[in-house]
């Protein structure tokens, strides 16, 4: 019998629940992005980190109690956390912790995959007691109340519980597939197939894993100390966890939707490029999917104090060059001077000097654009110093000598590619 779910049964339940940020991950098909950084560590939106969204989500949906596991290049990553989570009240045992790879185990290895982050971790789950320990990416970009997800597996006497989306099948490869029967209840699962499993009734979708699983704490320690003790396990929660949990316990598929709607929200994996510039432009648009300006589920983050965006005209052979940005994103302490920026999104403390033009692109914070350059179609990375008459996105052979061109022809310029020091990556 399902228990009433209401507002005060779904508190205790997040109150009873830790949530672990799987953080370390290199990323990548980011390519040079994560150069100097980790995958969560990527700016997003003009002003956040990929990882201020799983930890907004867990602040927003009641779950005060998380831990932030790191490992590859986390500087960054940790610098962020410390300056912009610190707010929780740890007398109230409320946390962001920052739990780095430790070799906290006997033998002094790093973390060989997501299910061994959390296993070397045991002991410190344990230290808190929690009744449900929700494991959550890092790097996805949504917005999602955590407290249904929780609710729903509670209510199906469920061991795991599998956070889901549906998919069109050609884009399901890169993704765990799973199939379910009427109920919910998982009954394969299957890492990046060739030829993914369709929804009943819808060959075309295929039912794909968010990387979001919510576990009963005794029953994450065995299945972990099980995969621990398998030789040929890759370490893995989609490819060895899964499937040995749909082999010996109850596994629950969560399908995202909107309660209201029944719609399934937005979701995105920006783990490649292209998809990290199509997500960001998506943005600008007058009503994305995305919102960003939702009062009633914010994104926090940290951000400098600085001062706003400023727009300068500038006098060039006795004319007036206008500085502009058209249906675009810009950030504080951006300065557009005597040029135009038309369908993009800057990043903080972004110059544009005079008689430039920057479209369809995507500018990292700290960046100069020199005079007379033109951008098109490009991420700009952090701290870059564009020269004077620089021209990027409009030759592509001459861009792939220089800078990173995705499959989809956007450019991906670093300071290294520039000739430039990289001591500016935050």
């Amino acid at each position: 019998m399902f228990l009433e779910r209401n507002p005060r049964f779904v508190s205790r339940l997040t109150r009873d629940t830790l949530a672990m940020i799987l953080a370390g991950g290199r990323g990548g098909r980011l390519a040079n992005l994560t150069d100097w950084r980790t995958k969560p560590a990527v700016p997003f939106g003009g002003k956040f980190r990929l990882i201020d969204f799983p930890l907004s989500n867990c602040i927003n949906s009641g779950i005060r109690r998380i831990q932030v596991l790191t490992q590859y290049k986390a500087h960054s990553l940790i610098q962020h956390v410390q300056r912009g989570w610190g707010f929780l009240r740890g007398e109230f045992g409320e946390f962001v912790e920052l739990v780095p790879a430790q070799q906290r185990l006997d033998a002094p290895l790093w973390y060989a995959g997501t299910a061994d982050a959390v296993y070397q971790s045991i002991d410190i789950i344990q230290a808190h007691a929690p009744e449900y320990v929700l494991v959550l990416a890092g790097d996805h970009v949504y917005k999602m109340d955590y407290g249904p997800m929780i609710a729903r597996h509670v209510e199906s006497g469920a061991d795991m519980t599998v956070g889901c989306v549906e998919t069109p099948a050609e884009r399901a490869r890169a993704f765990g597939v799973m199939a379910a029967n009427s109920e919910g209840v998982v009954q394969s699962f299957s890492e990046k197939p060739e030829q993914p499993a369709a929804i009943p009734g819808d060959p075309d979708r295929a039912l794909v894993s968010m990387g979001i699983y919510v576990f009963n704490r005794e029953f994450l320690f065995r299945v972990l100390r099980e995969d621990a003790g398998a030789p040929e396990s890759s370490r893995d929660f989609g490819r060895d966890i899964i499937p040995l949990a749909i082999g010996s316990a109850r596994v629950v598929a969560h399908p995202f939707r909107d309660p209201r709607t029944g719609e399934q929200p937005y979701w995105r994996d920006v783990g490649t490029v292209d998809a990290f510039y199509q997500a960001n432009q998506e943005l600008i648009g007058a009503a994305p999917e995305l919102d960003i300006y939702d009062e009633a589920w914010p994104i926090w983050t940290y951000q400098a104090q600085l001062p706003p965006a400023k727009f300068i005209n500038v006098p060039v052979g006795g004319e007036e060059l206008p500085g502009m940005a058209v249906d675009s994103m810009v950030s504080g302490g951006d300065i557009i001077s005597g040029s135009l920026v038309r369908h993009s999104l800057l990043f903080s403390q972004v110059v544009v000097r005079s008689n430039s033009l920057v479209e369809e692109s995507v500018i990292l914070p700290a960046v100069t654009v020199g005079q007379g350059a033109r951008i098109r179609g490009a991420i700009i990375d952090e701290g870059c110093h564009i020269p004077n008459g620089t021209v990027i996105g409009y030759d592509t052979q001459h861009d792939r000598r220089r800078f990173h061109v995705s499959p989809s022809g956007v450019v991906l310029v670093t300071a290294e590619m520039l000739g430039q020091s990289v001591d500016h990556v935050r």
